[in-house]
């Protein structure tokens, strides 16, 4: 399960490192997921562990009823993230899990064993805390990007073609900047998943992901950016805002900045909303009236209605087969 939801969370975040490459037409469709693939499997591999263990507090059942907990949640946030990504929505997986696994806990061991948590000092935990990282973090890499554009612009504006053509290099690199933070922030909620699995089952006793368990998510992970999201890439790359590579430049920077600000914190934020929020922030400085606004309001929609949507799902699971075993 902890495989599948990697992948899925590759699959969801494939237009996060390239669909400005596409956008600014720095690079096709194959070459753009090749290198997102890198990049991913690169941040993966170097990722800490502070998000990781973030993700072990927003559950607190019994080490016999984990396996149960996390098996719904992660199907119900599987599911709805599937069934939006092919309908080319750029939804959040991380805030599907959320809710997954807080509607899960609730059914299987009551209001109390859902981790609600908050704030200690900077630091979030449990689902409050996750849920207001994720929130906060899209409006900041929006207003991020939107500064850095206007600056860039400012400073660039009499600078000669030479120049404006380098931007292309730095559009990869910052390109590869956000794969990174990218395989880092949403490898170790997978990482951190499968660690308290093994908590529980006692495999390990104490928390420190294993490197076979970094190693599997980070290409379970990296192999779902390559495999798929078509749609989300177009979405993303096109339907936001199409921009040049000075607005690429701006959009990802600013992206990277805040996925790897979080990672620092052990925030597991939606590098989905971030890159998509950073776009937007770059379009409405630049061009408002070319930003799609109806898109924009369809992929809000969607992430306010994600939490409840997959806790209802969560929780539903739980009573299924809670219904099948008693008639078994």
């Amino acid at each position: 399960m902890v495989v599948a939801f990697a992948f899925v969370l590759g699959a969801s975040d494939a237009a996060n490192a390239s669909a400005v490459l596409i956008a600014s037409r720095g690079a096709s469709y194959r070459r753009a997921m090749a290198f997102s693939f890198v990049a991913h499997a690169a941040g993966g591999l170097l990722a800490g562990q502070a998000v990781a263990l973030t993700m072990t507090s927003l559950v607190r059942v019994p080490a016999a009823q984990l396996p149960a907990t996390y098996l719904a949640g992660g199907i119900a946030g599987l599911a709805f993230t599937l069934l939006l990504t092919r309908r080319g929505i750029p939804v959040s997986a991380s805030i599907a899990l959320v809710g997954g696994l807080a509607g899960a806990a609730a059914v299987e061991a009551g209001w109390h064993a859902v981790g609600w948590g908050g704030l200690h000092g900077a630091h979030p935990y449990g689902v409050i805390g996750t849920l207001l990282a994720i929130a906060v973090s899209p409006a900041l890499g929006g207003l991020l990007a939107a500064a850095l554009r206007r600056l860039l612009g400012r400073l660039l504006h009499r600078a000669s073609r030479d120049v404006m053509r380098s931007l292309r290099t730095m559009v990869w690199l910052s390109a590869g900047l956000v794969g990174l933070a990218d395989g880092s922030n949403d490898g170790q909620k997978a990482m951190g998943l499968a660690t308290g699995l093994l908590l529980a089952a006692g495999a390990v006793h104490r928390f420190l992901v294993p490197f076979w368990v970094v190693a599997l998510v980070a290409f379970a992970l990296a192999a779902g950016t390559a495999s798929g999201g078509r749609r989300i890439v177009r979405t993303v790359s096109s339907r936001f805002y199409r921009g040049g590579p000075l607005d690429g430049v701006a959009a990802q920077s600013a992206s990277a900045v805040a996925i790897l600000g979080a990672a620092l914190i052990g925030a597991p934020v939606s590098t989905s909303t971030v890159v998509a929020s950073s776009m937007i922030g770059v379009g409405a400085v630049r061009r408002r009236r070319h930003v799609h606004w109806p898109t924009v309001r369809t992929v809000i929609t969607a992430w306010v209605v994600t939490v409840p949507a997959c806790a209802a799902l969560g929780a539903g699971l739980i009573a299924f087969g809670r219904l099948v075993g008693a008639l078994a």
